[in-house]
């Protein structure tokens, strides 16, 4: 089903009454996809500490059993929100179990506590993320139907038609990044036509 954008951004243009969306995100129990679901503040939150503790169903995540399957969800990360904009933010969150120790796809606990440690090192932390870009179809953009494009080369950090596609998306990621507050340091084409790399780069501290 095709979906009808103006309709959205009719609602998304609606006033809040001073009620905020706070996204809550985390890991699954898979170690690498991720889950969302979103709370109404009656404030603008400031700091992560400012989000309370909240908890969903672990065991629809692979994260706890069916018998005791409230996980707690520990706001570490506070973003602007670039989907709805104004006052609403993401929150980046730990899982923890019933007695608030990590579950075991909660990395970032352990992660913290080795940092710490190196503290006077002055530790430092990159993500170097690379995707394709995919149409509608599952078609690859730039990528002849049935068949594949020139060979690698001229599309490694390359301008123009042709050679470099999807980069309105690109452009959009890289802008909603700023406004989020997401420490982007750069993005550039990779070797092969419609694969990007977006890098990450930031002190950890405070954390």
């Amino acid at each position: 089903m095709a979906v009808n954008r103006s309709v959205l951004e009719h609602y998304l243009k609606l006033e809040q009454h001073g009620r905020v969306q706070v996204m809550y995100i985390w890991i699954d129990g898979s170690g690498q996809c991720m889950r969302s679901k979103t709370k109404t503040l009656d404030f603008e939150p400031k700091a992560p500490s400012d989000c309370p503790v909240w908890n969903f169903d672990g065991s629809s995540t692979g994260q706890s059993s069916g018998s005791n399957s409230d996980v707690y969800l520990h706001p570490v990360a506070l973003f602007d929100d670039p989907f709805r904009g104004g006052k609403n933010k993401f929150v980046l969150c730990e899982t923890c179990k019933e007695d608030h120790s990590p579950t075991a796809s909660n990395k970032r606990r352990s992660c913290v506590e080795a940092m710490k440690k190196s503290f006077d090192s002055h530790p430092w932390f990159g993500i170097e993320q690379e995707y394709v870009l995919l149409a509608a179809d599952g078609q690859l953009l730039g990528w002849p139907k049935g068949g594949f494009p020139g060979p690698q080369g001229p599309y490694y950090c390359a301008v123009g038609t042709g050679r470099v596609f999807g980069r309105d998306i690109v452009e959009a990621h890289y802008r909603a990044c700023l406004y989020a507050g997401v420490k982007i340091a750069g993005t550039n084409a990779e070797v092969m036509a419609a694969q990007v790399n977006a890098r990450i780069t930031c002190r950890l501290f405070p954390l």
